[in-house]
């Protein structure tokens, strides 16, 4: 199983209304969260570059989504993000520079509602997070996140062996 068809699963499983992902890319995880929310669901996508803009948008347009069911913000996340709302959706998919994902981290679960998960692709980066000698900034921040969802009494984890790790986080009832 790919990490698209568990991200697919997931927005299913929710009854997803409301996705932010993080990390556009070419628009393929996307179209699969797509797949799984509700057809009335938004998928917010935020990415700094505009070439992944452009061939997610096209992505989109070829799979017939209605253009009300994306958004897709172009800027970093780390500045997009604050601007969106606090317990607002169902599912943060993140996808991004690994460097910053403590920071996505922290943002995500503020953007959750109760019971909603966040996801952070390529958990065991080619098996690098399980070496204790691989002492990069990538998979330093991927050991930082395990660890700190892992210790976050607000969220229930799981580490799933798809793809290169899916790691994800279902955020408790307050």
């Amino acid at each position: 199983m790919s990490a698209c068809v568990a991200l697919r699963f997931l927005a299913t499983a929710l009854r997803a209304k409301g996705v932010v992902e993080i990390g556009t890319g070419a628009g393929v995880s996307g179209l699969y969260l797509l797949r799984g929310m509700a057809p009335d669901g938004v998928l917010t996508s935020i990415d700094i570059e505009p070439e992944h803009q452009r061939a997610a948008r096209r992505a989109f347009t070829d799979a017939d989504v209605p253009a009300g069911r994306t958004r897709l913000i172009m800027g970093r996340a780390l500045d997009v993000l604050p601007r969106l709302t606090d317990g607002g959706y169902d599912l943060v998919f993140v996808d991004a520079a690994k460097p910053e994902y403590p920071h996505y981290y922290e943002e995500g679960v503020r953007l959750l509602r109760p019971g909603g998960v966040i996801a952070f692709d390529d958990a065991l980066w080619q098996g690098r997070v399980a070496d204790p000698a691989r002492r990069d900034p990538e998979t330093s921040a991927l050991r930082e996140v395990a660890r700190a969802v892992r210790e976050d009494d607000r969220l229930v984890p799981a580490l799933l062996p798809v793809g290169d790790g899916l790691l994800v986080a279902a955020k408790a009832d307050s």
